[in-house]
């Protein structure tokens, strides 16, 4: 699957901040953890702060604070927050979408798509923090995580 940049910085901050909800964080500080853009940052954190998924603390050392529950927020609710997982309209106008075989390739692929959004509405905050922390301490052994992202979502 194939994500925008900034959803996958909102990801990566909402991870950040999550994994100590009463540390602050600033914007400049997730930016250069990540090597992402100040100004591409703050439009993220904006959109997760309107979620209610982070607040703003300004001031003298002021910053972003995690304000979701790592437990019930998936990776599906920060995604639709920056992604269109919605069905697109424009494929029923391609060529060859009404003949039999256009409609057997699209019943694959929102067979894809649905396969898609459940195993993304099934990973919590709490289990990609448990990821991450795993990745960490197995940072060397190829396909660890990989494998503990396939039990999570039932295929292993």
């Amino acid at each position: 699957m194939k994500l925008q940049i900034a959803t996958r910085i909102a990801l990566y901050a909402i991870l950040d901040l999550a994994a100590d909800p009463e540390r602050q964080l600033s914007a400049g500080d997730i930016a250069e953890r990540f090597g992402v853009s100040g100004n591409h940052l703050s439009k993220v954190l904006r959109t997760l702060g309107r979620a209610g998924l982070v607040e703003a603390l300004r001031g003298a050392g002021g910053g972003y604070r995690f304000r979701g529950n790592a437990k019930r927020v998936t990776l599906l609710d920060v995604i639709r927050l920056f992604e269109d997982l919605e069905p697109d309209v424009q494929e029923s106008r391609d060529p060859g979408s009404v003949t039999p075989e256009g409609r057997a390739l699209r019943i694959v692929l929102d067979e894809i798509d649905d396969t898609a959004r459940a195993t993304l509405s099934s990973i919590t905050l709490a289990t990609m923090m448990k990821l991450v922390q795993q990745e960490l301490r197995q940072g060397d052994e190829p396909g660890a995580v990989r494998r503990a992202v396939a039990r999570v979502a039932g295929r292993e």
